[in-house]
């Protein structure tokens, strides 16, 4: 952590216990470093710290999850020396991001109802087709979507730190990757006590595109049309220079 940072966080949890409800005896509060992330062109990821504070016994868990999204998971065969796809399960609503933080490994902290409750755990991702589908081979098709999800970095099955080097202030950081998908992230903050949820918190953050990538990205959703033609146009007037070009070499 920058020594900015260090300061930052440490003014913002002495707020947090200073604050009326740090009276009570068993204070529990989380937060985000920053609520809002831009993507711009030279994005390469970026660590998203959480901190907090926490009277009384008890251990944090934290979920990550991102925007709900829509996946189709295709199946390919080999047909007469080519490869088609030949069966289609389509999945809605599941998180386009997900990760978790803890100040202890998961097991020892929730009891297996808590993490199914709280979806805490790949394993634990209520992840359902958007129509019937066969058992055996929804299986095989979810495996397969949670795959591809933790080899782009989307989906992380190990969790992160939460540690209390500063006792009663609680920390940690998440990576979240270069092609992180925009919109709106649900940051859930657990305290947990014999296994079970103590107290709960729901935290906001932001990822949107930021300069001249959000320009572009705006004007394909909003002016589908008119980005459209001028591509086309920009295409055609490149392949023309570039024939001016060659006829003169």
């Amino acid at each position: 952590m920058s020594g900015f940072a260090r300061w930052s966080f440490c003014a913002m949890a002495l707020l947090l216990l200073l604050s009326p409800s740090s009276r009570a005896q068993d204070l529990f509060q989380g937060d985000l470093m920053d609520h809002r992330i831009t993507i711009t062109a030279g994005f390469t990821g970026t660590d998203v710290f959480i901190y907090g504070v926490k009277q009384g016994p008890g251990d944090v868990v934290v979920v990550l999850r991102g925007p709900p999204v829509d996946y189709a998971v295709r199946r390919k065969e080999h047909v007469a020396g080519i490869w088609l796809n030949t069966d289609r399960v389509d999945y809605q609503g599941i998180p386009s991001f997900y990760a978790i933080a803890s100040s202890k490994p998961i097991d020892e902290v929730m009891t297996t109802a808590a993490q199914a409750h709280e979806e805490v755990g790949i394993k634990q991702l209520k992840i359902a087709p958007s129509e019937d589908a066969d058992a055996t081979d929804l299986a095989a098709f979810t495996d397969a979507l949670i795959r591809l999800k933790q080899s782009s970095g989307l989906y992380q099955s190990d969790a992160a730190t939460i540690s209390f080097n500063n006792k009663p202030l609680f920390s940690g950081r998440v990576h979240f990757p270069a092609n992180v998908p925009t919109g709106t992230y649900y940051i859930k903050v657990l305290l947990l006590r014999d296994g079970e949820v103590a107290g709960a918190q729901t935290i906001p953050l932001q990822i949107s595109k930021g300069g001249s990538d959000a320009w572009v990205y705006d004007r394909a959703h909003d002016q589908a049309a008119a980005y459209g033609l001028c591509a086309i146009l920009g295409a055609l007037l490149l392949g023309w220079a570039a024939h001016l070009v060659f006829r003169k070499i």
